[in-house]
């Protein structure tokens, strides 16, 4: 397998994981719109992390990835709900 479809591919199942999370905290949405909300959940989550300077080591970096997306995914959906 392609090194670059691979990480898509992990991509992909970090976003399902992250909306699917957010789906929990906030309630509501398909596999599509938990993808996309996770995968921009990644970038947000990202960026906060790394803005705030929060260390997160929960001893397995996918795990780290899967909650910072998460975290992200939240407040995007958050945010969203607020505007709308």
């Amino acid at each position: 397998m392609d090194v670059q479809l691979k990480s898509i591919l992990i991509w992909i199942v970090i976003g399902l994981l992250a909306g699917w999370l957010a789906s929990i905290v906030v309630g509501g949405g398909g596999l599509i719109r938990n993808i996309i909300v996770g995968l921009i959940g990644a970038v947000v989550g990202g960026f906060l992390v790394s803005y705030f300077n929060v260390p997160i080591n929960l001893g397995n970096e996918f795990v780290n990835q899967v909650v910072i997306a998460a975290i992200g995914a939240v407040v995007v959906v958050l945010i969203a709900r607020i505007i709308t």
